[in-house]
């Protein structure tokens, strides 16, 4: 009732915080870029900046991802400028202001929106108005993919089913893609625009889009065997969701949104676990686990990154035996008598900001209308004219296969 999630904010970028990304081999490291061309390298043991190079990019840093492979100091960034840019943290040189200069540019025919790099192979994926692959070491893109999207929002490879990659555009689509034959294998067309994917670590085939449209504030859970219907719906944010990361262990979800709050999900339920939110922070773009399950960052377009806890009650730092015997039968307890009302409602129960909550009710009130409306016009049609419409299909317009 009374934990305090938040640790921290690292302040130093001027502008929004649009992007962020988590290294799989460093546990201390965040990686965020601004949309002033700015990327920093966060150290989260002592909540301070280790590395920076202010104009990385002409405008806004799209996307950053680490460099997979036989380094652990390098990583790649992209922006609406129309290049990519390899860094690193020891062998950058430095330009005649003193700041880190790129080790490899490479040029793209159009402004870019995302990058994600493959586990294993030095390759790594863009989105633009479509998919290209490339290779670190070379400066033309190997091939490139695409099934009529007007401009891909964001890419992500999948970390697990290594030949298989995911984007999501403009045009409402979400695409799949194998890298063994370069080519789309299915398009889903939803009922809204979709911002970002992620990729359960744990689960090849289950990823998470987030849908932004006004009308409609969740994010689907999908299984890429039965793209017909949304394996499960995440629903309490009251307006655009702008990010989604799944945890190391695929058990939960943080996601990121325009109501200046991020929420932690458990990936089987359909409600939120968690809301945090500070009174300073802005509209959130980007949420990130951290790699040991512990942390979760986050970066909102007040130009700071602040760091959680991922479970708000933990208590930080080593735990005597007897004492974490005690709180893990404590968790049994309330696990055993969660359904009971006044247990319920202290688990249940958080303060939030005002202008979530009017938005909540509001929305509430909407949807309940919108269910009468619809079984009234069930009651006075001719029978089976109004058919039921699963939650999990309602979104999905269109399923096309190759």
């Amino acid at each position: 009732m009374f934990a305090k999630p938040f640790l921290g904010a690292m302040n130093g970028h001027i502008d929004g915080v649009y992007t962020l990304s988590k290294h799989p081999w460093n546990l201390d490291s965040i990686i965020s870029g601004s949309g002033d061309g700015e990327i920093r390298i966060w150290s989260l043991g002592r909540q301070e900046c280790v590395w920076r190079t202010p104009n990385a990019h002409r405008g806004m840093v799209q996307g950053v991802c680490p460099v997979r492979g036989k380094t652990t100091d390098h990583f790649i960034s992209v922006g609406s400028d129309k290049l990519v840019k390899v860094w690193s943290e020891k062998e950058s040189g430095l330009t005649a202001d003193g700041h880190p200069e790129a080790i490899a540019t490479y040029t793209a025919k159009d402004p870019l929106t995302g990058v994600d790099h493959h586990r294993t192979k030095q390759q790594f994926a863009t989105s633009s108005s479509c998919v290209e692959i490339w290779d670190v070491n070379r400066s033309q893109p190997l091939t490139t993919m695409e099934w009529g999207a007007d401009t891909v929002n964001t890419v992500r490879m999948n970390q697990t089913e290594t030949n298989v990659l995911a984007s999501c555009g403009t045009d409402r689509t979400v695409i799949l893609y194998d890298l063994r034959t370069d080519s789309p294998i299915v398009k889903v067309v939803m009922a809204l625009r979709t911002n970002a994917i992620s990729w359960n670590p744990m689960e090849a085939f289950i990823f998470a889009a987030v849908s932004i449209a006004n009308e409609d504030h969740n994010c689907y859970i999908f299984d890429m065997r039965r793209m017909n219907h949304a394996a499960n719906i995440l629903k309490g944010h009251v307006s655009a969701v702008m990010d989604v990361d799944y945890s190391p262990t695929g058990e939960e979800l943080v996601t990121a949104s325009y109501d200046r709050s991020i929420r932690l999900w458990k990936a089987r339920e359909g409600h939120s676990r968690d809301i945090y939110h500070t009174k300073r922070m802005q509209r959130v773009f980007c949420a990130r686990f951290s790699m040991d399950d512990k942390y979760v960052v986050s970066g909102s377009d007040d130009g700071n990154v602040r760091l959680w806890k991922a479970r708000a009650s933990e208590r930080l730092g080593p735990v005597s035996t007897r004492e974490r015997n005690a709180l893990e039968y404590s968790e049994k307890l309330r696990e055993r008598y969660q359904h009971l009302p006044e247990v319920r409602k202290i688990i249940k129960n958080r303060n939030v900001p005002q202008a979530i909550k009017k938005a909540a009710n509001t929305k509430w009130t909407m949807i309940q209308s919108q269910k009468r409306k619809e079984e009234n016009r069930r009651k006075h049609s001719k029978s089976d004219s109004v058919p039921h419409v699963s939650e999990r299909t309602k979104s999905i317009l269109k399923v096309t296969s190759k």
